[in-house]
């Protein structure tokens, strides 16, 4: 979708802190992250809502690495989940550490660095 600024990201006119790729999902930290590591998980191709992604359980274990990664880059054993919808009209899923997240929040890039490294 043109007007889709999650499929802008997923065809790379806009740059994103991707943390992950493969060839169905992509995730990457979200601009304003409410705790260190706060990333979004999108399918590559455009659905409306994440219930409409035809292989949700593969869309499921790739935010179950991710937070998997996020518990131990973070130092924290709780990690969120969100899937509202509202904010943007691509099927995402927030996944982010509690408040009790070691790290700074806005450094991205170094908080993306280290999240590829634990994904590796």
């Amino acid at each position: 979708m043109d007007d889709c600024i999650f499929c802008t990201i997923v065809s790379g006119d806009i740059s994103a802190h991707k943390i992950y790729e493969d060839e169905h999902f992509m995730a990457f930290l979200d601009i304003h992250p409410q705790t260190p590591g706060h990333a979004q998980v999108i399918p590559k191709r455009h659905y409306r809502w994440v219930w409409d992604v035809p292989n949700a359980g593969d869309y499921f274990e790739v935010v179950r690495k991710i937070a998997v990664a996020q518990r131990s880059v973070f130092g924290t054993d709780w990690i969120l989940s969100k899937i509202v919808g509202d904010e943007v009209p691509h099927a995402h899923i927030w996944v982010f550490p509690s408040n009790e997240a070691h790290g700074d929040v806005h450094a991205l890039e170094e908080n993306a660095e280290k999240l590829r490294a634990a994904l590796r």
